[in-house]
């Protein structure tokens, strides 16, 4: 994607170089430590997020096994997992594709709040929708329980932000020849996020984390803006 009616600055702006520096330590070391393509080492059992109220062990054909485990810490560490190459660059090229402008105009603090509060957004929407009852009466789980884990719902919250700051802002999307503007652009994600959560496809997409995450970025800049019922005492001027 390439942003057709503002460039970025030259300046790296510090949270996205802290984020990307951040999130490609914690990929070098499930390369290291997990191995990958494999979803079942022991920094995804510990650091993505697992569906609640799960049992230590269940019965399978196979004996006793054991099912990792919610904690309250991968809230916030699932966004700094990724599922493989692929996985990663996407994820931090729209960061930093949508994340530069956005920085520019809220200041760094600002900018890395915003993608905390997304990424906690993301985490507790896909919390509550994987948190269903899995488990027959004797205890088997269907389907198996898979950890959640990526930028995606941090990066969907920038997508937000930068959509209402500059919503007539024209970016390309590689394939197509013509350029889109940012407001289309985040209503089709949306668009999409909700067909795929709603329609029960199994695309292994987190597609509620996106949604969780698009809308915490939507509501904290809209407050920072003064533009809810419940105010800032600063309100953004943008």
């Amino acid at each position: 994607m390439q942003n057709a009616s503002r460039s970025s600055s030259s300046s790296f702006p510090e949270g996205i170089k802290n984020l990307l520096i951040l999130n490609g330590l914690a990929f070098l070391a499930q390369v290291v430590i997990d191995g990958l393509p494999d979803l079942q080492g022991p920094l995804l059992q510990w650091f993505a997020l697992w569906p609640a109220g799960t049992p230590d062990v269940v019965s399978t054909g196979q004996g006793m096994v054991a099912i990792p485990q919610f904690y309250p810490w991968q809230l916030v560490t699932m966004a700094f997992l990724h599922g493989g190459f692929s996985h990663i660059l996407f994820n931090l090229y729209a960061l930093f594709i949508f994340g530069v402008v956005v920085e520019q105009t809220l200041g760094t603090r600002r900018f890395l709040i915003l993608y905390g509060v997304s990424v906690l957004g993301a985490s507790l929407l896909q919390l509550a929708t994987i948190s269903a009852p899995y488990f027959t009466a004797s205890g088997s789980v269907i389907p198996p329980p898979f950890p959640t884990l990526g930028a995606s719902g941090g990066v969907m919250g920038v997508l937000a932000a930068c959509a209402l700051l500059f919503p007539r802002s024209e970016i390309y999307i590689i394939p197509f020849p013509v350029p889109i503007q940012m407001r289309w652009l985040a209503l089709g994600y949306v668009a999409l996020d909700v067909l795929g959560g709603f329609g029960a496809t199994s695309d292994g997409v987190a597609h509620f984390a996106h949604l969780g995450g698009f809308a915490a970025g939507a509501l904290l800049l809209q407050y920072w803006r003064g533009r809810l019922p419940i105010r800032p005492r600063a309100r953004l001027s943008t």
